[in-house]
């Protein structure tokens, strides 16, 4: 039996190294993170099997009668589980979250055997046992009640994890005593406790999204769908739909005439203009062109009329009278006071005769 116990610790101490370098790791989704994690997860089975073949742990035993360096072992099942969960794959996934399920539900009865889980952990098992799959570690209608019950487990969570740190920092204390040792483990077992019912209500939550995924069809079955005229006709190799194939491709297999006598279509084809138009257009902005110059765009106006030309008041412009010339000089100050006088005898307002009195 003590050479069955020594290869039990030496396969565990194998386990927790690969258990480590696991969780040192950042790239989960690598082939060598996954091959790590299952080799974790054998020899965590391999340490369950051998833990059982020699009878570590008798359910005629109480908490007392298991040794402190044997505590540890009551974690195979939750690193198994724990482990489990992280294995990559969608296929296999709903039989990877029900096999993790089992771990938790195994490493919690154990728990409960040697009457190791609190009062309050005893009883969120109890009403995980009556429901599994609607299970929730703050099970009220009522949403302060709820979350009252997470915060108040959140706190305690913290409070296992800092002692957890603490003796951990100190070995010196461990090694030199006993109790301390076992606290130790015990402070462990009840931190994996709180996060195995977290895990719980994950895995609920996770199995009830998949249980409303539609079915995957089977991986060897193929969509059989109707032949067209031109697999019919064994002219299916030379058919093509992208725009951008070669004038070669689209004529082989495709010889003879187009139309025969009645102008019945004897073969597809392709309008040409159109598709070169379409292969154009795939890298033309968003906005319209231009598709012509300014002065193209003034010459069209211009024969459309649109445009007015010639001088004086047909264009708008005023024609600059020339100082030196004394007799178009006095022709614009004449009318200049004509249109003056005829202001001061029409003032503005006059014609209007509505609202006279």
């Amino acid at each position: 039996m003590a050479d069955e116990t020594r290869s039990l610790r030496s396969v565990y101490n194998d386990a927790e190294a690969k258990r480590t370098g696991i969780e040192s790791s950042t790239y989960s989704n690598s082939s060598a993170y996954q091959e790590n994690l299952l080799a974790a997860i054998q020899l965590y089975e391999e340490c369950v099997n051998i833990a059982d073949r020699i009878s570590l742990f008798s359910p005629n035993e109480s908490l007392e009668d298991i040794a402190t360096a044997d505590l540890k072992f009551l974690l195979l099942n939750y690193h198994i589980a724990e482990l489990i969960q992280r294995i990559n794959g969608q296929q296999h996934r709903k039989a990877n979250i029900q096999r993790a399920q089992r771990m938790y539900e195994r490493y919690l009865k154990q728990l409960d055997q040697y009457d190791i889980l609190g009062k309050e952990d005893a009883a969120l098992f109890e009403q995980y046992q009556d429901s599994p799959n609607t299970f929730s570690t703050a099970s009220t209608v009522d949403a302060t009640a709820r979350r009252d019950a997470k915060i108040k487990r959140f706190k305690a969570e913290k409070a296992l994890k800092q002692k957890l740190e603490y003796m951990r920092q100190n070995p010196t204390v461990l090694q030199n005593d006993e109790a301390a040792a076992r606290e130790l483990h015990l402070t462990e077992i009840a931190f994996c406790t709180h996060q195995t019912f977290q895990a719980l209500e994950g895995v609920g939550q996770e199995l009830h999204i998949l249980s409303l995924a539609p079915p995957s069809p089977p991986p060897d079955s193929a969509i059989q769908r109707p032949l067209d005229a031109r697999e019919r006709n064994g002219r299916a190799d030379a058919f093509t739909d992208r725009l951008d194939a070669p004038a070669s491709h689209l004529s082989a297999g495709l010889k003879g005439p187009l139309l025969d006598s009645s102008g019945k279509p004897l073969r597809p084809f392709t309008l040409t203009s159109k598709r070169l138009e379409m292969k154009d257009g795939v890298f033309r902005p968003d906005h319209s062109l231009p598709t012509m110059s300014i002065d193209e765009y003034l010459e069209e106006e211009r024969k459309r009329g649109g445009m007015i030309e010639g001088g004086g008041e047909q264009s708008g412009i005023k024609p600059q009278v020339d100082e030196d010339d004394m007799e178009l000089a006095d022709q614009a100050t004449m009318k200049a006071r004509e249109w003056d006088e005829y202001v001061e005898a029409n003032p503005k307002g006059s014609g209007n005769t509505i609202n006279r009195g």
